[in-house]
């Protein structure tokens, strides 16, 4: 069964930066795009980043553009997103998702498997 668990999570000061881990199991990941996306409370869950499963090929939301960078080990079946230079805008519960359909998705519904999430708390 393919589990993605997230890990990383925490409560950062603005300005501060947290890494981010998602692990994959039950499966090889390494033909698969993984993803970023997250969700603030009352708002639908928005794409962050992803990465595509050969080449590295990479897609930013603009909001974190220049800030954030997804990065990948197939080797461990691990998607990491580094976060520098956090906002309070940034505050949601963050979840990984990979799918095997699409080079460099960007949509909910491009992904076939998700995680359960883990919460993001920048403080200003």
């Amino acid at each position: 069964q393919v589990q993605l668990v997230e890990s990383g999570g925490g409560l950062v000061q603005a300005g501060g930066s947290l890494r981010l881990s998602c692990a994959a199991s039950g499966g090889t990941f390494s033909s698969y795009a993984w993803g970023w996306f997250r969700q603030a409370p009352g708002k639908e869950r928005e794409f962050v980043a992803c990465i595509s499963w050969i080449g590295g090929l990479t897609n930013y939301a603009d909001s974190v553009k220049g800030r954030f960078t997804i990065s990948r080990d197939n080797a461990k079946n691990t998607v990491y997103l580094q976060m520098n230079r956090l906002k309070p805008e940034d505050t949601a519960v963050y979840y990984c998702a990979a799918g095997n359909r699409y080079v460099r998705p960007s949509k909910v519904d491009e992904y076939e498997y998700w995680g359960q999430g883990t919460q993001v708390t920048v403080s200003s």
